[in-house]
């Protein structure tokens, strides 16, 4: 049974916390470093991606403990197996390698509780956000500057997931996605691995709201970011991390109301507590979380920080056999996206449509883009804006 149909006929369990898990086991320097990178030039405790070569039956396990806990899916151990994260550790060349074991991992804890409970158990290959974003300058000095480019972004998230998918994942999840314009950069890499290997990957996508204003930290609403990533007809879209199930309530009703995908979400057991740790018990999560089922809202579920199998246990006891939402397509519509949402229905008035930022339709515009005068050419921008213009049209043809 694929994962697809899977998610038609019950609702779907996703695994929980792995940085948590791995905590748990106080791993030491020399845990991190194995035999294989004794003589490595820097520390490297705290690269917990680095466990996959250095402690492979730890990290079997931890996927064993949630598939035996109901999980339907397990997500690899590479949310930092990307090489600006692995830079941190001068591991960069080691994205192949971390990529393919943490799927192989996965798959190997998958097939034996698959074999085990007579059920089918899914791999997803998680590409994280990297500790780069590329819509945002580092510099508050220097707003145009960037850390990263999406060229880079997609170089690397190219090459993991090849190696996710040699390792035996079933489906790629780009999640935690703070900054569209990084999951852009994977969803990109991902129809371009697509087109190299001859067939459609499947894609689960998940953003994370960054606190009670409802948007990512790059600053888009639900909706507009929901906008920002259909084109990739994902096989889900949802919500993890950063706030606990009751704080993403709100969002997570509006997601339901815009998206033609089913929907999936992966909390925090709660707010982290004034040491950073998560208190909140599987019995106070499920109770939470059981509302959203009720409501029709969501399609997949799991734990984000601080979850355990213990709350993967919880939500598959009481919500096995909750309702789940039935996916509608949403009715036809021009939707566009800045950080607001922008849809035009046949039954809408008139849009401005600013139509300056034109090499071929203004002489100035032109003349300031061949010399590179981009301060000067954003002022044309902001002048149709200040205007009335409610789109941009800009062409460099």
């Amino acid at each position: 049974m694929t994962l697809k149909t899977l998610l038609q006929n019950r609702m779907v369990f996703l695994d929980g916390a792995m940085g948590t898990m791995i905590q748990s086991h106080q791993f030491s320097e020399s845990d991190f470093r194995g035999t294989q990178f004794a003589d490595w030039s820097c520390d490297l405790q705290g690269n917990n991606d680095l466990l996959t070569l250095t402690q492979p039956d730890s990290i079997r396990d931890i996927h064993l403990a949630y598939l035996r806990a109901g999980a339907d899916i397990v997500e690899t151990n590479t949310f930092n197996s990307n090489a600006p994260s692995m830079a941190d550790y001068d591991m960069q060349d080691w994205v192949t390698e971390l990529n393919e074991q943490g799927a192989r991992l996965a798959r190997q804890a998958a097939d034996q509780v698959a074999k085990e409970q007579n059920r089918p158990c899914y791999v997803a290959g998680v590409l994280g956000p990297t500790n780069r974003t590329a819509s945002i300058s580092p510099d508050v000095n220097d707003p145009g500057f960037r850390g990263i480019y999406f060229d880079a972004l997609v170089e690397t998230y190219e090459q993991a997931t090849h190696a996710l998918i040699r390792g035996g994942a079933d489906v790629i999840m780009v999640e935690t996605i703070f900054d569209t314009l990084n999951c852009k950069a994977a969803l990109f890499a991902i129809d371009r691995a697509s087109e190299s290997l001859g067939r459609t990957l499947d894609v689960m996508i998940s953003g994370t709201i960054t606190d009670g204003s409802g948007r990512t930290l790059s600053g888009q609403t639900v909706e507009a970011f929901v906008n920002s990533v259909r084109h990739a007809q994902p096989i889900s879209i949802g919500l993890n991390c950063a706030l606990g199930a009751a704080e993403l309530r709100p969002w997570l009703q509006e997601l339901a109301g815009c998206c033609e995908f089913p929907i999936s979400v992966h909390p925090n057991a709660g707010l982290p507590n004034q040491f950073g740790e998560y208190d909140q018990t599987a019995q106070e999560m499920v109770d939470i979380v059981e509302s959203f089922a009720q409501a029709g809202w969501i399609n997949i579920v799991g734990g984000c920080c601080g979850t355990t199998p213990a709350h993967i246990q919880a939500l598959h006891e009481r919500l096995a056999q909750a309702p789940v939402r039935d996916p509608q397509p949403l009715t036809p519509a021009l939707r566009l996206s800045g950080l607001e949402p922008m849809t035009q229905r046949p039954e809408d008035l008139f849009v401005n449509v600013g139509e300056r930022t034109n090499v071929t339709g203004s002489a100035r515009f032109k003349k300031l883009i061949l010399a590179e005068d981009y301060d000067a050419a954003l002022q044309v921008a902001l002048q149709q804006v200040e205007n009335g213009a409610q789109i941009i049209d800009i062409n460099m043809d």
